[in-house]
This record gives structure tokens, sequence and C-alpha cells, in this order.
């Protein structure tokens, strides 16, 4: 997309237009007849435990999507990298910390924000290294039991701290 909010074909450059295509109205090119398909971005989080069963979160940074609330730490995976390898650098770009990918705890889609629909997957995760600091697009990290959850940034990260609660994998 351009600045004049224009999008453009991938393979020939021209306009794309919407239209009804496959029973969907998609962004397509009149010019050589290719759709350009909206998938959503994949996303990870991690799922960072105290020993006292304490969750991390981190505070989004100033400029970021819902800067100033919390979040379950999470990121984008970029092109050509595996989703957990994706989870091991976001968690040590964003917390310091070195952490290991234990399980898939839970998948949700997102649509917080009408232009970049996200799917979600979240990791239960291992502290093996590191030091907890901010970075990248958190402000602030810290950790929290139940009882003093911050304002959440995300709607899906509420759905996984209930079922973490429910669990009593947190402390509350």
């Amino acid at each position: 997309m351009d600045t004049t909010g224009k999008r453009f074909c991938a393979w020939c450059g021209h306009p794309l237009t919407r239209m009804l295509a496959q029973g969907e109205y998609r962004l397509c090119c009149r010019h050589c007849g290719r759709i350009s398909y909206e998938n959503p971005i994949t996303g990870v989080a991690g799922i960072i435990l105290s020993p006292e069963r304490e969750l991390l979160l981190g505070r989004r940074a100033t400029g970021e999507t819902r800067e100033g609330r919390w979040c379950i730490p999470c990121g984008h995976v970029e092109y050509n990298e595996d989703i957990r390898q994706a989870l091991v650098r976001e968690m040590r770009e964003e917390t310091g910390f070195l952490i290991e990918p234990v399980s898939v705890y839970d998948v949700y889609s997102n649509f917080h924000e009408p232009a970049a629909h996200t799917t979600g997957t979240w990791f239960l995760t291992r502290i093996r290294g590191g030091f907890c600091r901010s970075g990248d697009d958190v402000a602030e990290v810290r950790f929290f039991c139940v009882s003093s959850l911050p304002e959440l940034a995300f709607p899906t990260d509420r759905l996984v701290i209930r079922r973490l609660i429910h669990e009593h994998l947190l402390k509350e």
C-alpha cells in the first residue's frame, strides 16, 4: 500500500480493486487476474510464570498498539521464521529472558485491530537464562498475581488468563 491508501498487485504492480472472487469480496488485479489474499498476521505470546506462579506482563510502549496497557509478552513471526524460534526471539527482545517453549497453551484469532487481523499462539515457557528487563515495544515488564492484574491491552489475553486461573496455574 502506498501513502494514498491504494494497494497494488505484488505480481504486476497494477492497482487492486475489491471485487467478487471465489464467493467473497477480495482484492483483485484487473490487469493480471490474480487475487491478493488478505491473510492474518501470525503472532506468538509467551506465558512466563515466576516460581511463585505470578505472570509476567509487559506495559505497551509509547506509539505501540494500546500503549500504556499491559499484555502477555508477544510479537510477530517473521517471514521464513519457525514459530518457536520467533517466540524465543520475541521473549528475549521484550523481557530479557531466554526461554524454552514448553507447549502450545492456547490459540485465538485476534480481531481487536480491524486493519490487522492476527492469529496468536500462546506458549507455556520455561526460563533458561537472562534477566527481567523491558525492551523492544514494551516500556516495562513485571510479574503480577491475579489479585493485582493491571488493565490489559488485548481481549484474548483475558481469555488466556481466565484459563490459567481456572487451571490453578496462577497465584490468586
